[in-house]
């Protein structure tokens, strides 16, 4: 219980102002679909996360090299460039419209966690607690609890929210991000 209780909290708390909530305004101010969003970001934690705590709980000691910094950068990079690009959804099926917020949230989200400091700390207390589920549910709570309210937010504040200043906002942050990880000094 200690394990939920701490890697909820911990990851809940380290999620607030994180690029990912920047993220959550923005797909909820452009797709209006709150709940194919909350899902997606819900999947691509519980996979992402899932990841992490195998890791941790395993291989610990292999998610520190080179290669991952790398990967890191690039998909930053390429997210800070999707970001520059608006989706059109003009005369598409409600239904369509469902899958993609659903989509976009999942594979943006999977991407944006992929060596975010909510992924470090899942890695670090699966490491710690040595125990797996308790430790991906609570940091999955955690994500969950800092992100859904930011898509309400975004969603509600859809048609008064500066979609086009925001993509840029978010693809300068993504940019800033990948450059560091790429040319920082790797701590």
């Amino acid at each position: 219980m200690e394990a939920f209780f701490v890697s909820t909290v911990v990851v809940g708390l380290a999620e607030i102002g994180d690029k990912t909530q920047i993220l959550c305004l923005m797909l909820a101010a452009c797709f209006r679909r709150p709940l194919p969003l909350i899902l997606g970001i819900l999947c691509a934690t519980l996979a992402n996360h899932a990841a992490a705590g195998l890791a941790g709980t395993l291989l610990g000691a292999l998610l520190n090299g080179p290669w991952m910094r790398w990967i890191l950068g690039i998909s930053f990079l390429t997210v800070a460039i999707w970001a520059l690009f608006p989706d059109k959804y003009e005369g598409e099926s409600r239904e369509a419209g469902r899958s993609r917020a659903f989509l976009s949230a999942a594979i943006a989200f999977f991407l944006a966690e992929i060596g975010d400091k909510t992924q470090i700390a899942t890695v670090g207390l699966a490491a710690r607690f040595e125990v797996f589920y308790p430790v991906v549910i609570g940091t999955t709570l955690g994500m969950m609890a800092a992100n859904v309210p930011a898509v309400q937010i975004g969603n509600r504040m859809a048609d008064t929210l500066p979609i086009r200043v925001i993509r840029i906002t978010a693809a300068i942050v993504f940019a800033a991000l990948g450059a560091v990880t790429l040319f920082g000094d790797g701590r």
